[in-house]
């Protein structure tokens, strides 16, 4: 083992610092105590600092001992480690070898005369300081003792305490009333005894382990005490006689317990929810997270009511990459409540499903291979009824769509539908071509569903669609091809073959005029089948062909409106009227069996006028480009059908005669200040002089957080008379408050409410919330402590 020289040995910094390069950087204090003692003769040493090329020592005094063999520094002892940081060598040319194109080694090059002199002094940073009152280092123990406001200082770590011993050799030690702090995993260790073990493990005796910051002399929010705590490999601490305390008040005791205590992916409990419903009773789910691999993992949700019984579910995600992810999630329960004695709780809630065994099951996949994509979306519930139901906590419909539309982009049907959509489908889009790929099945949710006309599925269908220039002119082919297989279990279905290609040119009517003309021919090709006891009276193949035709002529206007002077962004108005013209001939559909809006056509010879009103902010760059900023647009226009009444979806009277003008068509959009929208729409009948339907949307949003929105919908036709609402905001400092509601006016009912309050603290949280519903009322406590276990959709 290298060795100091003795005292009678000449030394020189340059001497001392050849010895200390020899040994690992946990011998900095050591060490550097050991400068201090034989850079001097004499028995004592004084000095305020002395440097070397890796390491900066001062102390107010320093004394060499010969028995035992040691060094001891007294006063402001302070030992830096300096590190020298590798410059990487840029090659000026810019030019590959051959030898590194070839893979080969071609050794490391002497440097030259000129590049040593010219080359820059070399750059250091500081990666370890040590601090004391009084430090001793024994020499043939290679260990290092301090006491008085002991502190090690790393990249990562903090250790603070009153007095402790470190082994430079192995790597351990102990420290008496003691502070460890780690910025990775956000973890705070506190103890009377806090002995390292090894690299990144430790044993508290008579202290506490909390994965939060804290400030000096800060009253943990909670903690996790224990008489013997020890924190192992993969961040888990493994506490005995545990008591979990809020603000230093003892909460919970347990003999034994394992806690993961780092912010990534770890195996463990996450915390419970709690609930309780006036039809489910009181519930419970304890979530236990499984870490299969960094790209892989489950969740699994053992929930209890107890008036329902036991429902396990279980998520199970993976991730290769942002494109290439898959979420799925199932739950399952043999509901106590679902039995048709169960007379009251039928007549109370209106439910109308009779199966004990009841299930959601979801999920979505996306892969991209190539220039291909693929979506996968599975959404199987056993009754019309379960989404209702099961509303509150994370596997609640609420919860669970807004977690995959943050992963997917995409959601589910709306919690209503009972007719739910499973699809896989295949994209790829080139050279302004596209083409999609999917087979769709549907799950029929509805238990009292009819047996005849039973839903589709689509078994499969491919779309080809394109346009392309035909080189003549300014003429531009386009296509819109698809092939469906349409079946079902009772019902009609069949093949079915759509082909509709298109010719559309620009027309110069004038240097003010913008205009263009298309027209197109569609031939739909069918071969009815007919499944279960449905019956077909006409030819089993059958085809319809027509030709259609449209047209439109506009013109814009422009102006920039300079209200607060020069210095200020000008407004700009863009004014664009237009005129349009669509034919489209009456077609006998007779014979043809309907599937979709692809098999039913409307007559067509209307000429549709509008305008078109955009409002825009105009930012100028230094270049003078400008930038368009949204500010507010106003659409109006109606249609006037030649040939006679008006399609109106909007309309209760289709069949009224001599109705050739349809509803007057109006929208409005105004974004007043950033992050805040209104919208109204609205259908006037103008023959009845009423609104057929008019909607209002009203969203605003500030740096805070806080949001409300507001949504109304009207439609006389479906008897929607609607009012929507949300808002969230921060009442108190660490307080938020949450609420929704869906009410109908035309119902005089409050369809559903939901409102919590949360408490947000820097280490935890706990809401409450409550949920109304026209068949049930429910509450959920969520109680959740910061780093604790893993935040479930951290790794997507």
């Amino acid at each position: 083992m290298s060795k100091f020289p003795s005292r009678n040995t000449p030394i020189n910094a340059r001497t001392v610092a050849a010895s200390l390069r020899k040994y690992s950087k946990y011998s900095v204090t050591c060490y550097a105590v050991a400068i201090c003692g034989t850079l001097f003769t004499g028995e004592a040493s004084y000095a305020e600092k002395v440097s070397t090329e890796e390491w900066n020592i001062s102390a107010d005094k320093v004394v060499r001992y010969e028995s035992p063999n040691s060094i001891v520094a007294t006063g402001n002892v302070i030992l830096e480690k300096k590190e020298k940081v590798v410059q990487e060598k840029k090659d000026k040319t810019g030019v590959t070898a051959w030898d590194e194109l070839l893979g080969e080694d071609s050794g490391a090059k002497e440097p030259t005369a000129e590049e040593i002199e010219n080359a820059p002094p070399p750059k250091y940073e500081t990666t370890v300081k040590i601090s004391s009152d009084w430090m001793t280092y024994d020499m043939d123990l290679e260990s290092i003792k301090a006491k008085g406001n002991v502190k090690i200082v790393t990249k990562d770590d903090l250790l603070t305490a009153k007095e402790g011993t470190l082994n430079l050799v192995n790597e351990t030690g102990k420290f008496l009333n003691a502070t460890v702090i780690r910025d990775e995993d956000s973890l705070h260790l506190e103890g009377e005894s806090i002995e390292k073990t090894g690299l990144d493990t430790y044993r508290i005796v008579d202290g506490w382990a909390i994965t939060c910051k804290l400030d000096e002399g800060e009253t943990p929010p909670w903690s996790f005490s224990s008489a013997k705590t020890d924190i192992r490999p993969g961040g888990y601490a493994v506490l005995k006689h545990a008591m979990f305390r809020i603000k230093d008040v003892p909460v919970l005791y347990t003999p034994y317990m394992i806690v993961p205590v780092k912010n990534t992916r770890q195996t463990g409990f996450l915390f419970p929810e709690f609930s309780y419903s006036s039809n489910s009773g009181f519930g419970s789910n304890i979530p236990f997270f499984l870490n299969i691999s960094d790209s892989m993992d489950a969740t699994f949700f053992p929930q209890y009511f107890t008036n329902r019984g036991v429902m396990p579910g279980l998520e199970f995600r993976y991730m290769a990459n942002d494109d290439s992810k898959g979420v799925f999630t199932g739950s399952y329960i043999d509901d106590q409540l679902s039995d048709p004695s169960e007379t009251e709780y039928y007549e109370d809630t209106g439910y109308t499903h009779d199966n004990s065994d009841r299930y959601w099951v979801r999920g979505k996949a996306d892969y991209n291979f190539s220039d291909w994509q693929s979506r996968l979306d599975i959404d199987i519930a056993s009754d019309e009824d379960f989404l209702d139901e099961f509303n509150t906590g994370y596997t609640s419909f609420d919860d669970t769509q807004a977690r995959y539309v943050d992963v997917f982009g995409r959601g589910f049907d709306d919690d209503t539908e009972t007719e739910r959509t499973n699809s896989f489908k295949v994209l790829k889009s080139w050279s302004g071509q596209s083409f999609i790929g999917q087979v769709i099945a549907i799950n029929e949710a509805d238990t009292d569903a009819s047996d005849t006309d039973t839903p589709l599925w689509t078994l499969p269908s491919a779309e080809y669609a394109g346009t392309v220039s035909t080189g003549v002119a300014d003429v531009t082919l386009g296509w819109d091809t698809e092939y469906v297989n349409y079946w079902r279990e009772d019902g009609l279905g069949g093949n079915r073959v759509d082909l509709h290609p298109s010719l559309s040119t620009p027309i110069p009517l004038g240097q003010y005029l913008e205009s263009r003309a298309e027209v197109s021919v569609r031939d739909t090709f069918y071969q009815v089948e007919t499944y279960g006891e449905e019956e077909w009276d006409y030819d089993s193949t059958q085809n319809r062909f027509y030709a259609d035709f449209e047209t439109e002529v506009a013109t814009t206007l422009e102006r920039d409106f300079n209200f607060n002077g020069e210095s200020g962004m000008p407004l700009r108005h863009q004014l664009r009227p237009y005129l349009k013209y669509n034919y489209l001939p009456d077609v006998d559909q007779e014979e043809i069996p309907y599937f979709d809006s692809v098999d039913s056509v409307d007559e067509e010879n209307t000429i549709t006028y509008g305008i078109d009103n955009l409002f825009n902010h105009v930012k100028f760059d230094q270049t003078g480009l400008d930038t368009l900023l949204d500010y507010a647009s106003f659409t109006l226009e109606q249609s006037y059908n030649i040939s006679g009444n008006a399609n109106d979806d909007y309309d209760d009277d289709d069949d009224t005669e001599d109705t050739p003008f349809s509803d007057v068509y109006a929208k409005f959009k105004w974004y007043p200040i950033q992050l805040t929208a209104f919208t109204y729409k609205a259908y006037y009948d103008v023959y009845d002089s009423e609104f057929n339907a008019h909607t209002v949307e009203a969203s605003y949003e500030n740096s805070r957080g806080d949001f409300l929105s507001l949504d109304y919908s009207f439609k006389s036709s479906s008897d929607i008379d609607q009012i929507n609402g949300a808002f969230g905001t921060t009442i108190f400092d660490n307080w938020l408050l949450k609420g929704e509601i869906e009410h109908s006016i035309a119902d005089d009912e409050t369809n559903e409410a939901k409102g919590s309050i949360t408490y947000q603290a820097l280490c935890w949280s706990v809401k409450f919330q409550t949920t109304y519903s026209t068949t049930d009322t429910s509450f959920l406590v969520v109680f959740n402590l910061a780093n604790i276990g893993i935040p479930l959709g951290a790794s997507f």
